[in-house]
C-alpha cells in the first residue's frame, strides 16, 4: 500500500492502498468490542486532520471504515467513563469537540463509507451516520441502534438529528425513545443503511465500489419529513409522550420526555436538533437515574463473566409441560437448541407446543426460521430425549415427593457431564436430591414467568455441589440468553424469598378492606412493573399459596385468597382470581383518590426490601450488588433506583 506519513495509534489503523483509498480501521485495545473512548476519540481528531490534508492534496480519493473485531462495528462510547464525564465542568466541552469531530467527517469533500458487521450501537451509529454512505451485513448479528435510553440518556454526538435527516421523525424517535436494536434489513428499510452485503468479507469490496462510484445516502422522503413539520410536530410530539407514559413515568425516567421537548422544539431541522441537544444532554448525565441505570448496566454485564469457559450445549430435555416447563422448552428451541419436551400424554404437551409456536411467530420474522424452530421442539412423551440431552430440566408441580420420585428415575439414564436441574421455585435442593446415588449432580436453574420477558435464572446452588456443576449451570443460562445469579440453596432462594412478604403484605391489606387497584397503582407509582395484587394474579394463586407455605407465611383459610384458591379461581391462567382476566389483562376498577401515592408505594415495597436485607445478611447471595441485580431481572424492582439495596442505602425506600 501507497502510505503516507500517518500519525500512529493505539485504537485505530489508517492505511493508503494504490488506488488512493484510505483504509481507516477501529480495533479498541484491551476490550472484547470496540468503544469510542475520550483517548480514541482524541486519535480520531488526529486522524481526520490528516485526512483532510490528503484530501485536499488530492492525495486520497475516499476513506472506508471498517472494524477490526469479530464482535462487531462499534458498540458505543466507553460506559465506564460516564461518571467521570457526568462533571458538569468536563461534560460539555467534550461533547462539543465530538460535535465538531463528527461535522468534520460529514464535510469531507472525498466519500466517508461505512461498513457495519455486529454491533453498531449508540456512539457507533452516530459516527456512521456522519458518515455519507453505510453498508451493513445482512445476518441475525448485525445489530443497529441507540440504547442509550436505558442508561438515563439519549444520542449526545449528534445522533438525534442525523437520525431524523435519515430516517423521518416517527422512525427515528421511536428507536431513539424504546432502545430497539433492529437488524440490518429494517435498519435499511428506515433509511440508516444504504446497502447491505450478505457476508462480512464482502464488506470492503462494496465499500470500494461506493467510494469510487462517489455513492451517497438519501435523506428521508417528505412523506416522512412531513411528521416533523408545523402543527403535525406538536401532534406527534404528543403521541409520543402518551406512548411513552404507558411505560415511564417522567420523574423516574426524565430522559425521553426530554428528547420529546427537544424534537418538539427542533424537529423540523435536523441540523439544529443534532446541535442542541447538548443542552438537555448534560443536566440527564448527572441524574441519580443515569447513575443508577449505569450501575446496573455494569451489574448485568458481570453475570455475562460468569460460566464455565467451554461448556457447550445442543440438546436440552424438559420435563413438566405446563406454562413453566413449555415455556422453558420453547425458549431453549427458540434459542437454537434441540429440545425434547416430556409429560404423561401428549394432550398434556400440545398446549405447550402451540404456545410455543406462537413465540417463534413473534419472535421470528421470516416462515423457514419459524419452521426451525418448531422442529427444534419435539414432543416426548415416553422420555426418549432424556440419555441424549446436554441439559435435563425437571420443571413439574412444586411437591417435594413428585420431584424425588422424577430425579430418582433419572440418574442413571444420563450421559457424563449432563446437567440435572430442577426449576424448583422454593424447595431446598439438598431435601429434592437425598435419594439420589451422586446428589452433588443436581443444581437449580429457577426461571421466572414470563420466561420470554424476564431475563434472570437463578443458579442454586446446594451443599454438594462443586464449582464445577455451577459453573455449568451459569454457562447454560449465558448460553441461551439468560443471566445468572448464584444463589445458595434456602427456602425461596433469592427472588421468591423477597417477593412473598411482599405480595401477602399486600393480599391482607386487601383483606383488611383496601383497594386492590388503590394498592397496585401506588406499586407502579414507586416504579415496579406491576403492582403486588396483580403480580399475584399474574403468578397464579395456587402457587403463590404453595410457595407462601413453603417459606413458613400462614394462609388463613378464612380468607379471600383461600376462598378464591378453593374456588379454582387462581388468576391469569384460570382467567379470574383477585381481578377478572380479559385478553391476558386484568379488568380493573378505578382507583380510589386522595391518598399519597408516593408514601403508600414505600410501605408497600418496604417488606421486599427488608427481606433483601435478611437475604444478603444470611448469605444466600454473596454480596448486596448481586442482590439488587437479581431482584431487578426477576421482579422488576425499579432499576431507576439502583435495586432495593441501593434504593435504601439513598433514602429512597
Amino acid at each position: 500500500m501507497f502510505q503516507p506519513k500517518v500519525t500512529r495509534t493505539k485504537h485505530w489503523h489508517f492505511a493508503i492502498d494504490v488506488e488512493q483509498l484510505g483504509w481507516l480501521t477501529i480495533n479498541t485495545q484491551g476490550a472484547p468490542v470496540n468503544t469510542l473512548s475520550r483517548e480514541a476519540i482524541t486519535e480520531l481528531e488526529a486522524l481526520v486532520a490528516q485526512i483532510e490534508e490528503l484530501a485536499n492534496a488530492k492525495q486520497l480519493v475516499g476513506v472506508i471504515l471498517l472494524s477490526g473485531k469479530d464482535s462487531g462495528f462499534i458498540a458505543g462510547a466507553d460506559v465506564s467513563e460516564f461518571d467521570a464525564m457526568s462533571d458538569f465542568s468536563v461534560l460539555p466541552e467534550a461533547l462539543k469537540r465530538t460535535h465538531a469531530l463528527f461535522q468534520r467527517i460529514e464535510n469531507l469533500k472525498i466519500p466517508v463509507v461505512a461498513g457495519i458487521h455486529g454491533f453498531c450501537l449508540g456512539g457507533g451509529l452516530e459516527l456512521a451516520l456522519a458518515c455519507h454512505y453505510r453498508i451493513a451485513v445482512n445476518d441475525d448479528k448485525t445489530r443497529i441502534g441507540f440504547p442509550e435510553v436505558g442508561l438515563g440518556i439519549f444520542p449526545g454526538f449528534g445522533g438525534t438529528g442525523r437520525s431524523i435527516r435519515q430516517a423521518g421523525p416517527i422512525d427515528a424517535m421511536g428507536i431513539m425513545l424504546t432502545g430497539r436494536m433492529l437488524k440490518a434489513g429494517a435498519a435499511r428499510g428506515m433509511g440508516l443503511v444504504d446497502k447491505l452485503v450478505r457476508h462480512r468479507d464482502m464488506l470492503g469490496w462494496e465499500a470500494r465500489k461506493a467510494v469510487l462510484q462517489k455513492r451517497k445516502s438519501g435523506v428521508a422522503g417528505f412523506t416522512k419529513r412531513i411528521m416533523g413539520m408545523g402543527p403535525l410536530r406538536g401532534y406527534a410530539a404528543g403521541k409520543m409522550r402518551e406512548q411513552v407514559a404507558k411505560k415511564a413515568r417522567k420523574e423516574h425516567y426524565p430522559a425521553p420526555y426530554a428528547l420529546i421537548d427537544l424534537f418538539e422544539k427542533h424537529g423540523n431541522d435536523w441540523q439544529a436538533m443534532s446541535r442542541r441537544e447538548i443542552e438537555p444532554f448534560v443536566p440527564l448525565m448527572g441524574t441519580d437515574t443515569a447513575a443508577n441505570l449505569r450501575r446496573v448496566f455494569f451489574l448485568s454485564e458481570s453475570l455475562k463473566k460468569q460460566g464455565l469457559k467451554g461448556a457447550k450445549f445442543a440438546r436440552v430435555h424438559v420435563i413438566g409441560a405446563g406454562v413453566m416447563g413449555g415455556d422453558i422448552a420453547a425458549w431453549c428451541a427458540l434459542r437454537g437448541m434441540s429440545v425434547t419436551l416430556q409429560d404423561l400424554d401428549m394432550e398434556r404437551i400440545k398446549p405447550a407446543l402451540d404456545r410455543g409456536k406462537a413465540l417463534f411467530k413473534k419472535r421470528l420474522r421470516k416462515k423457514y426460521e419459524v419452521d426451525a424452530a418448531v422442529m427444534r421442539l419435539e414432543a416426548d412423551p415416553t422420555g426418549k430425549g432424556v440419555s441424549r440431552a446436554d441439559v435435563i430440566i425437571e420443571a413439574v408441580v412444586e411437591k417435594l415427593e413428585v420431584k424425588q420420585a422424577i430425579f430418582g428415575g433419572l440418574e442413571d439414564k444420563l450421559k457424563p457431564g449432563a446437567i440435572l436441574a430442577t426449576n424448583t421455585s422454593s424447595i431446598e435442593l439438598e431435601r429434592i436430591a437425598e435419594k439420589l446415588k451422586d446428589p452433588a449432580r443436581l443444581i437449580g436453574l429457577h426461571f421466572f414467568n414470563p420466561v420470554a420477558q424476564l431475563p434472570l435464572v437463578e443458579v442454586i446452588r446446594s451443599t454438594f455441589n462443586t464449582d464445577a456443576e455451577i459453573g455449568k449451570g451459569a454457562a447454560f443460562a449465558l448460553a441461551i440468553g439468560k443471566s445468572p445469579v448464584v444463589v445458595k440453596s434456602a427456602p425461596g432462594f433469592l427472588v421468591n424469598r423477597v417477593l412473598m412478604p411482599y405480595m401477602l403484605a399486600a393480599v391482607e391489606r386487601v383483606q383488611r378492606g383496601e383497594s386492590k387497584e388503590l394498592l397496585d397503582a401506588a406499586a407502579v407509582a414507586f416504579g415496579m412493573p406491576m403492582g403486588p395484587i396483580e403480580l399475584m394474579d399474574t403468578v397464579g394463586l395456587d402457587v403463590g399459596k404453595s410457595v407462601a407455605r413453603e417459606l413458613g407465611h400462614a394462609v388463613g383459610d378464612n380468607t379471600q385468597f383461600a376462598d378464591l384458591v378453593a374456588a379454582n379461581k387462581l388468576g391469569r391462567k384460570s382467567g379470574e382470581g383477585f381481578y377478572k382476566w380479559v385478553d391476558g389483562k386484568a379488568v380493573k376498577g378505578p382507583v380510589p383518590e386522595g391518598r399519597d401515592m408516593a408514601a403508600l408505594g414505600r410501605e408497600l415495597v418496604k417488606p421486599l426490601i427488608d427481606m433483601t436485607e435478611i437475604v444478603v445478611a444470611e448469605g444466600v447471595v454473596a454480596n448486596a450488588d448481586l442482590a439488587d441485580i437479581g431482584v431487578i431481572m426477576g421482579t422488576g424492582f425499579a432499576p431507576f433506583l439502583g435495586g432495593p439495596m441501593r434504593a435504601r442505602r439513598d433514602g429512597k425506600a
